[in-house]
């Protein structure tokens, strides 16, 4: 009874105790608490336990807290007990086994313990009393408590017993039928119904406002669930008698219709950008295209659309937020419109129409982008004036202002073409989750709109390339583009010209505003939910349709379809004036698009990204590469045939250090323009070879034009000579090889300087020079020297374009194996262009290629070289031919009768003739060409003078005195020209003259000994040969001679055989 009134504090400390140490029920826990072996009263009270109770070890009760002394005596008895009665604990504990152990005395018996199990049995009794001594006013409660609970169980039980008779009661009375009843049933289903189809039709009311409401709010899951209940209420056969529901069936099967058509707008505005939501994109992403520019406003900030894909939960039907604004995220409100016309079940109708308009809204948002680009840059600001057809070479400035208008261009429009392709992705990727969700499998129709897209990318930006790079027309016009008005035949269909156009009507007049209002007015009672009360014009009034926004992007629908009003159907106008120079402005931000819209194209589609530049190879070699060879061909003849092509640069100062031709400048210009931009576009050896057959072009036009200069204009047209120092130049005889070691040579060899007077010398005795072989005049000269350093120029400079590749590719070889797909990477940033105008410039070739090159370059240096020969032969053949003037008798007679103070008027004339020639030389060439042209003219004028003594025969001394002063006042001029030159040879050849025969006889004496002392010959300025002592005797003679006495000339012989053979006897004894 302890553990049953027990509180809860003392619950394992009661009576219960005496159970199992897991507390598990004892059935002995009560039967055997009795007085059966209980000790004796007065043993009761206040028993000492034995020492074993006293030394054993603590209850567990007394471990858990506070605890009376009754607990911890019967906790002290309870150990005591499993201690030393351990039998007792036990559930299978026999007590009659123990009491007959207790009785046997036997060695085996336990009689001699009795008495401690007495004491143990005391202990006990007494602790239990303590127990019920300090809780007998709960035991007594409690017995209370039990009758009243013992009285309800009885009262429970007597009602339930009434309940199972009233039942059994009412189980026979519904047993029983009742044909009223039956009635009454039948009577309330039929109200139940009436009530349910009154409860309908009122929904129905219901719906066109709440329909209206739902379009209005853009929430059109919502609006197509109300519209599909409503439809599937209507079709209820209950509801088909009521006549009342054939208006609203009739206004419903429209606004389903009118539904599809809204969706289908509503996806166009923010498909191709129409939306003010979806602005905010397409400009981020231009902005971030041009990133390169450096000039632009801060970008907002627009997660990557890699990322946006991520964040879409494609595997979940869309869910629209009343919270937010749908058109806020375009993205999700794309795929809303998806979920709507899927469950509106026109989806198919819908991509078909998609596919129908895809054409028209990209050629608006072209043509609408360059009337915008068109009014943002100024005419006068756009690098260029019209009426070139593209050969304009533009400087650096104009290149940065047409950059200007066509990087602003493009990266708009690739913005917008980027951001459209993101929706088109979009739109893609929720019809093919759609369908992955429905399991209808791979549905070719719902999702080949992302092919039709690219191929219209392709045909705008070839046309775009097209209209910016060809100069045959201003305007493109392509066949992939609706042409509005064409007739059945294709034709355009003039009778259409002059159809009316909304956009030509005054949309503020007071008729067309009244219009507008009823046309509101009408299609607001038919189809609510078409226009909205929430776009509201400056006067407040609603006034705006839904589909047809009268915002710039709707304009461009009802624009003219080309800029200006004499651009025709499906064309677009020109920015900037067309040229193949915009090519590398056009092709880096192409480039940069096509790579971003590779990441755009759907995994798995139809359309391989790595076919993406196909086009672009097409496009440079149908297109670019023959226009690039006509314009290149004909920059190149307007350079040849400017009458200052072979002019002084002007400018030259800023290219060259010394003066070069306007037209190789030019060309040069021409050629440096095209490497720049061939360094911005892929590899073709076939645009490099136009650019080596240019130079081959402008090689024949200047070797062409040297002949002209050097061809004798007296002779025939049939038989044109060149002039004397122009053949010696270029044919290959012994005086032009003797010419070349001398430009070799670093150092003056006089060897070579007296082999080429020599050679020449001979060459002119035997061929007389005239005047027709002198270049007379100075102009030519001039343009000789320019010649020289013009190709000298050319040379370097082209020679530092050299640049030999490894890429092969050549379009105009087809027996060359085309790789694959061209590489179409940018070797640098889309503001290349601009950026090479300071940089290096190279021309891509191979090894094949390179060798045509160095030939050109070759032929440049020899023309080069060709030049200067003639400049160096020239002033030697004026020389010479002045010289034979001057000794000619018939010209210049030397024997005289009286004395001559002043020179020859040859001789003058020469003097003039090569300060001028080598004033202009000094003035065009450098120290090492004026060096070779300068050195050795006074050893061709010694040489001349001594050689060809014999041609002044007769003289006497007033002659020799003339020739000497010619030789002084030569003399005194060379000086001014060849540093250190002197003509004392020549004037001690002469004055040997003047000495007479037997001087003449002494000085081959004193040769003879200087030559034996010496042992070698001598080289002395005043050293003859044989020859030339022998013909100045002879000149000695000369005037007795030619004395008409015979007598006079007879003793002239034997005089002069004398001292002849006394002049050999000295010169060849050795």
């Amino acid at each position: 009874m302890s553990n049953r009134y027990g509180q809860q504090t003392y619950r394992n400390g009661g009576y219960g105790g005496l159970g199992r140490p897991d507390d598990e029920y004892d059935p002995y826990g009560e039967g055997y608490g009795g007085d059966r072996f209980s000790p004796p009263a007065q043993q009761q009270r206040n028993p000492r336990p034995p020492p074993v109770v006293r030394n054993a070890p603590p209850p567990r009760s007394a471990q858990r807290g506070y605890e009376t002394n009754a607990e911890r005596e019967i906790g002290k008895v309870l150990e005591l007990i499993k201690k030393e009665w351990p039998a007792m604990c036990e559930n299978d504990c026999v007590p009659v086994q123990l009491a007959l152990q207790l009785l046997d005395s036997s060695s085996v018996g336990r009689a001699h313990e009795y008495r401690n199990f007495q004491k143990t049995h005391q202990y006990l009794q007494d602790s239990l009393k303590n127990i019920v001594h300090d809780y007998h006013q709960g035991f007594n409660s409690s017995i209370g408590t039990f009758h009243k609970i013992q009285g309800s169980i009885q009262t429970s039980q007597k009602k339930v017993r009434a309940l199972k008779e009233s039942l059994a009661a009412s189980k026979t009375a519904l047993c029983t039928t009742d044909p009223e009843l039956k009635k009454l049933h039948a009577t309330s289903r039929m109200y139940d119904g009436v009530l349910q189809t009154l409860n309908e039709l009122d929904d129905l009311r219901q719906v066109p406002d709440q329909l209206e409401a739902r379009i209005s709010e853009k929430r059109f899951l919502t609006a197509v669930e109300v519209l599909q209940n409503a439809l599937r209420k209507l079709r209820k056969p209950e509801l088909d008698n009521i006549g009342a529901l054939s208006d609203l069936r009739s206004y419903l099967a429209n606004q389903e219709t009118a539904l599809m058509d809204i969706l289908i707008e509503e996806l166009h505005e923010h498909l191709y950008l129409k939306s003010p939501y979806c602005q905010e994109r397409w400009q981020a992403l231009s902005k971030h295209h041009n990133t390169t520019d450096g000039n632009f406003t801060e970008i907002p900030a627009v997660a990557p659309f890699h990322t946006v894909l991520d964040m879409i939960d494609w595997e979940r039907s869309a869910a629209e937020d009343p919270q937010k604004n749908p058109e806020a995220d375009t993205f999700s409100y794309v795929n809303l419109l998806v979920e709507a016309l899927n469950k509106l079940g026109r989806l198919e109708g819908a991509v078909d129409t998609l596919k129908q308009r895809l054409p028209v809204e990209l050629f608006g948002i072209v043509n609408e982008t360059i009337n915008d680009i068109d009014q943002k840059h100024p005419s006068s600001l756009r690098g260029g004036s019209s009426g070139t057809n593209g050969l304009h070479m533009y400087g650096q400035r104009e290149t940065r202002m047409r950059a200007d208008v066509i990087y602003d261009l493009l990266w708009t429009l690739y913005g917008k073409f980027e951001a459209i392709a993101e929706g088109h992705r979009v739109l893609h990727e929720a019809i093919k989750a759609l369908i992955r969700r429905e399991g209808a499998g791979n549905n070719s129709i719902l999702l080949g709109s992302f092919k039709e897209l690219w191929n219209l990318y392709q045909n705008e930006i070839r046309s775009l390339l097209h209209n910016y790079v060809t100069t045959d027309a201003d305007v493109y016009q392509f066949n992939s583009s609706p042409r509005p008005g064409a007739g059945i035949n294709g034709k355009p269909d003039f009778s259409k010209d002059h159809l009316f156009k909304f956009a030509e009507a005054d949309a503020k007049s007071v008729d067309m505003a009244t219009e507008y209002e009823a046309l509101d007015g009408i299609i607001r009672a038919s189809v609510p939910g078409l226009t909205t009360g929430s776009r509201k014009g400056a006067d407040g009034k609603k006034g705006s349709l839904v589909v047809p926004r009268s915002d710039p992007a709707t304009a461009r629908k009802s624009a003219a379809p080309g800029y200006g009003s004499n651009l025709g159907p499906g064309t677009y106008k020109s920015l900037v004036e067309p040229s193949v120079f915009n090519m590398s402005l056009l092709l880096p931000p192409t480039l940069v698009f096509l790579q971003r819209l590779k990441n755009i194209v759907p995994p798995g589609s139809d359309l391989a990204t790595s076919t993406l530049t196909s086009f672009l190879d097409n496009f440079l070699v149908n297109v670019f590469q023959p226009q690039l060879d006509e314009t290149l061909g004909k920059l190149s003849d307007n350079v040849f045939g400017e009458a200052d092509a072979f002019q002084q640069d002007s400018e030259w100062e800023h290219l060259a250090r010394k003066p070069i031709f306007k037209g190789t400048s030019s060309f040069f210009t021409v050629v440096t323009a095209f490497c720049r931009m061939l360094g911005t576009i892929p590899h073709d050896q076939a645009l490099s070879a136009l650019i080596i057959t240019q130079m081959m072009r402008y090689y024949d036009r200047c070797f062409s034009w040297f002949k002209a200069l050097v061809t004798k204009a007296q002779e025939s047209a049939t038989s044109q000579a060149l002039r004397a120092s122009a053949a010696m130049a270029l044919e290959p005889n012994e005086i032009h090889e003797v010419i070349q070691q001398i430009w070799k040579s670093e150092t003056s060899d006089f060897a070579l300087l007296a082999k080429e007077a020599s050679l020449l010398i001979a060459h002119t005795d035997e061929k007389k020079l005239d005047l027709s072989d002198i270049i007379q005049d100075r102009d030519t000269i001039q343009s000789l020297c320019l010649l020289y350093t013009s190709m000298k120029w050319l040379s370097v400079k082209v020679l530092g374009m050299r640049h030999i590749t490894r890429n092969e590719t050549d379009s105009s070889r087809a027996s060359l194996p085309r790789p694959e797909k061209k590489r179409w990477t940018l070797l640098n940033d889309p503001n290349k262009a601009a950026a090479l105008e300071e940089g290096p410039v190279y021309l891509p070739m191979t090894q094949e290629t390179v060798q045509q090159f160095d030939s050109i370059l070759s032929s440049y240096e020899e023309l080069a070289s060709t030049a200067l020969r003639t400049l160096h032969t020239e002033i030697r053949c004026r020389i010479v031919q002045s010289l034979h003037t001057a000794l000619s008798p018939e010209t210049a007679p030397y024997l005289l009768e009286q004395e001559v103070t002043e020179p020859d008027p040859q001789i003058l004339s020469l003097n003039s003739e090569m300060i001028v020639y080598d004033e202009t030389t000094t003035r065009f060439l450098r120290e090492r060409e004026i060096a070779f042209i300068r050195t050795g003219l006074g050893l061709l004028i010694n040489t001349y003078l001594i050689g060809n003594s014999s041609m002044v025969a007769p003289m006497n001394a007033k002659g020799c005195g003339r020739m000497q002063l010619n030789i002084l006042v030569l003399q005194q001029n060379l000086k001014n020209i060849e540093e250190g030159v002197d003509l004392v040879r020549a004037a001690n050849y002469y004055e040997l003259f003047d000495k007479g025969p037997d001087a003449i006889v002494a000085k081959a004496k004193e040769a003879a000994e200087e030559k034996a002392k010496e042992g070698e010959e001598g080289k002395g300025g005043d050293r003859f040969t044989y020859d030339e002592l022998k013909a100045l005797m002879e000149l000695c003679y000369s005037e007795q001679l030619a004395d008409p006495e015979r007598g006079v000339a007879s003793q002239a012989k034997r005089q002069m055989a004398d001292k002849l053979l006394n002049l050999s006897e000295y010169m060849w004894q050795s």
